[in-house]
């Protein structure tokens, strides 16, 4: 059976400019040595700085694994619900997002789909059989993709939040609906590097 398994991670901690913290620096790495003992075939990261950092970082760890940018993990807003499909907690989120903003949003959020929510296809000398991708990016996409996964409504990626560095993997199969092998885990990480990226209220 061919299968992919995506390690979804958000990027390290990040400063208001939106670059790299010292903070976000260890995150990345102790997520590098997390996933050095897994056979990593690619790490993808976000067009954005902070995503780009953490990639490097982390990839210190899986030596000769490629580091490639990848266009549809840049920062994005996938769906734009209807006031119906909208939370009440959530309508001010979207206020001043036109019908253009939403309509590129959702086009990256198909073209993310599209090359990453898949089984691999083939190469010049045949089928791969299993492939491990990380792919640094932001929260929205993440979210994106495990609603994706789970076949949810499409406002439901709606407070799907990940911390900095936090590990969600899904495995897709032929001929099977994807699953969601983990969401969130921090593990990796000591107790005061857990939960940066969440509001302070809202962090256990």
């Amino acid at each position: 059976m061919t299968t992919r398994r995506l390690y979804l991670a958000r990027h390290g901690a990040a400063d208001a400019f939106g670059e790299l913290t010292d903070i976000g620096r260890q995150q990345a790495g102790l997520l590098g040595e997390r996933l050095a003992g897994v056979p990593v075939d690619a790490v993808w990261h976000s067009p954005l700085p902070r995503a780009a950092a953490s990639a490097h970082e982390l990839a210190r760890h899986l030596p000769n694994v490629p580091v490639t940018e990848a266009a549809e993990l840049v920062d994005h807003v996938p769906y734009v619900p209807g006031a119906a499909e909208t939370p009440p907690s959530w309508a001010g989120f979207f206020d001043g997002y036109d019908d253009a903003e939403a309509a590129s949003g959702q086009r990256l959020a198909e073209a993310l789909v599209a090359r990453f929510a898949k089984v691999p296809g083939t190469t010049a000398r045949g089928a791969r059989l299993h492939t491990h991708e990380v792919l640094v990016t932001h929260a929205h996409p993440i979210a994106w993709l495990v609603r994706h996964a789970l076949d949810a409504p499409p406002s439901r990626w709606l407070g799907l939040n990940s911390a900095n560095t936090a590990l969600t993997v899904i495995e897709y199969r032929d001929g099977l609906s994807p699953t969601i092998v983990m969401f969130n885990d921090m593990s990796h990480l000591p107790p005061d590097l857990r939960w940066t990226g969440f509001p302070e209220g809202i962090r256990p």
